[in-house]
């Protein structure tokens, strides 16, 4: 956040003054500027007045003509220098999110920003589409140059990525290399990366691809893995619930989970109740399962031996162990005493 050296609606107020008061309450209901956070559209203005949309849409640009002609526009200059400086600052281009919420902190303040925004001959808008979001520019080549390095760096980043925040900032700066062309500030780097929609930000700060479920969960299951991943280390189902519930603000329920946990490959039970993810070399099986493995793959095995092993794979008490090694329908011991398949 950074404090301005002029009030956005005092300056408003003084370009608002030239016009007639019906032009003056379009405008002011169309950019939001009479203490409404929302803006009005062409077709509700146009019904309260009795006008078609388009004869609204006729009025607002003749009106915003009107405001540049008028000796109080060019007044406030250092006011649109100021917000110039201010965009340069930050790289050129900007998503709309982040300029209004670091210059606008009160909510009633951002619509008067947008406004001056709209009438500063250096502002250009870039609208939204399927792979930015609504940025202000004032140097078009640098905007289409960091559209250009956010899709190389989507074309190199696979559904399975998830990038620490310093690593993606990295791998930025080394696409941005040969098409900016200029050393670029982190700070700057961290803002251009926000513009993107088609590589974000999950909500430990990982980044990858906006179709990847470990980016954007698309289900429990998504938001129970990134529970898990970011713990590290096996958890129990109602632990795993109340993360999802405290980390992601969602509804989850402990049998809900649960019951999601076990249809998905990617968890394996490795005590009562309590999971880990496979991808970290967690075999599936019960503990019968696993010191059949452990004997196939090492051949006998002492009793010490095969506990050291499944505890390895599972959370159980070794009383667990020895029950199932005295299920002489499935292991033996041999003549030097070790564990074998009956």
């Amino acid at each position: 956040m950074i404090k301005l050296s002029f009030k956005p609606n005092i300056a408003t107020k003084k370009l608002l003054l030239s016009l007639k008061d019906r032009t003056r309450d379009i405008i002011s209901q169309r950019y939001g500027l009479d203490d409404a956070e929302e803006r009005k559209t062409l077709e509700a203005i146009g019904r309260q007045y009795g006008i078609t949309r388009e004869r609204v849409r006729q009025i607002e640009n003749f009106a915003l003509n009107s405001i540049k002609k008028n000796p109080v526009f060019e007044s406030l200059n250092d006011v649109f220098s100021e917000l110039k400086n201010i965009i340069d600052d930050k790289g050129k281009i900007i998503s709309e999110k982040e300029i209004l919420d670091y210059l606008a902190p009160d909510p009633n303040l951002k619509n008067h920003i947008i406004f001056l925004l709209v009438l500063g001959d250096d502002f250009i808008k870039l609208r939204e589409d399927d792979e930015f979001c609504h940025c202000w520019t004032i140097d078009k080549d640098m905007a289409d140059k960091v559209h250009e390095v956010l899709r190389q760096l989507h074309q190199e980043i696979s559904e399975d990525d998830l990038i620490p925040e310093e690593e993606i900032a990295a791998f930025f700066r080394k696409k941005a290399k040969d098409i900016i062309k200029e050393e670029i500030r982190e700070e700057i780097i961290r803002s251009w990366l926000n513009i993107s929609k088609i590589i974000l930000k999950n909500a430990f700060g990982e980044w990858g691809p906006v179709s990847s479920p470990y980016i954007k969960p698309r289900g429990m299951r998504d938001f129970a893995f990134l529970v898990l991943k970011k713990h590290g280390s096996p958890l129990h189902f109602s632990e795993v619930c109340g993360k999802i519930n405290e980390i992601f603000s969602r509804p989850a329920h402990s049998a809900t989970v649960h019951n999601e946990l076990i249809k998905d490959p990617r968890f394996v039970l490795v005590g009562r109740g309590l999971y880990a993810l496979d991808e970290w070399g967690y075999k599936v099986g019960t503990v019968k399962d696993i010191i059949k493995d452990s004997i196939k793959a090492r051949g006998p095995l002492t009793k010490e031996e095969i506990i050291k092993n499944v505890l390895k794979e599972r959370h159980v008490k070794e009383n667990t162990i020895l029950v199932n090694l005295q299920n002489r329908k499935y292991f033996k011991k041999n003549k030097e005493g070790k564990y074998v398949f009956a």
